[in-house]
């Protein structure tokens, strides 16, 4: 029981109480960085921008002694809500692993602060510096990490998350293909993977409203791109996948996305994979099964193919 007064609850996320505290619901676990004998994937922390603690882990696929083979990039933002998990979660260290392993892509994935103690939109301010800090290791005159400069192939660039990630995902894509703050011609961003997107539902949200104090309505084009298609159609890149689970509660809005880019005069080609009957971002609680193997081929497939 809890002895102080809650004034806000957002059940499995946090809860906020009236002295200002909150509590999280759930605690991510920490997996170091790691080399694996069997996949030959590498994996190593770098911090990007100290003051905020934003930090960036990568995932090099199997090479062999002075091999300069160059990789499809992939930018990664886990999912979470907004509010919880880690980019060194058990969950999100094993998946991208395997990841890294099965699609032969070189991962760059974020650490962002997290809501509510950090009130939107600082996962998706951190989520561009760390898009920036890429986009430096392009430059042969900024770039300073030796596996990207040696083994990224800049021209081949892939944005994906899952949730909340998937949301960030998109909104760093958007911020690329429209902000002034460009990112320099270093980076071609070729496409996305969006895995369960977090575009809310029909219902009011209230991890948003409560997050996102700056605009708690979720018709923020952040939260809600459909609704906009205007700037939809100015998407940068050319390829986008979205993954949906039949029984996930924020299908719909997945569904939504995909029909409105293919209606909004965006150039780019789109295409839809559901996996039937599975619940939200089913995949990373139940890695192994058959369901989630066809998945990870899924995007497998796509930054293959699409690079």
């Amino acid at each position: 029981m809890d002895s102080k007064e809650i004034v806000y609850d957002v059940p499995m996320f946090f809860k906020v109480y009236k002295d200002g505290s909150i509590k999280k619901y759930r605690k991510h676990d920490y997996a170091p960085p790691s080399d694996n004998p069997i996949t030959g994937v590498r994996s190593k922390d770098i911090v990007v921008v100290p003051e905020n603690n934003v930090t960036v882990r990568l995932y090099l696929p199997k090479i062999t002694q002075n091999d300069d083979k160059k990789f499809p990039l992939l930018v990664y933002f886990h999912g979470g809500g907004f509010v919880i998990e880690s980019a060194f979660s058990t969950y999100y260290h094993s998946y991208l692993h395997s990841l890294a392993a099965e699609a032969n892509v070189l991962i760059v994935s974020v650490e962002y602060r997290l809501a509510p103690e950090h009130k939107i939109p600082a996962c998706y301010d951190d989520s561009w510096d760390a898009m920036k800090w890429v986009s430096q290791q392009a430059n042969s005159q900024q770039g300073t990490e030796p596996w990207l400069k040696n083994h990224a192939d800049f021209s081949r660039v892939f944005l994906s998350g899952d949730s909340a990630g998937a949301n960030i995902a998109h909104n760093m894509m958007m911020r690329a293909s429209v902000d002034e703050d460009k990112l320099g011609d270093g980076l071609k961003l070729v496409g996305m993977a969006l895995v369960h997107p977090y575009f809310g539902n029909n219902e009011p949200d209230r991890i948003w409203s409560y997050c996102c104090p700056e605009n708690p309505k979720t018709d923020d084009p952040r939260f809600n791109p459909a609704a906009h298609p205007s700037l939809l159609s100015k998407l940068v890149c050319s390829k986008i996948l979205i993954c949906t689970g039949g029984a996930d509660f924020i299908r719909d809005r997945g569904w939504t996305y995909y029909e409105s880019l293919k209606k909004c005069g965006w150039k780019g080609k789109v295409e839809l994979k559901e996996t039937e009957g599975e619940e939200h971002v089913f995949h990373l609680v139940k890695p192994t099964c058959e369901r989630a193997k066809a998945l990870m081929k899924w995007l497998a497939d796509f930054f293959q193919r699409s690079s």
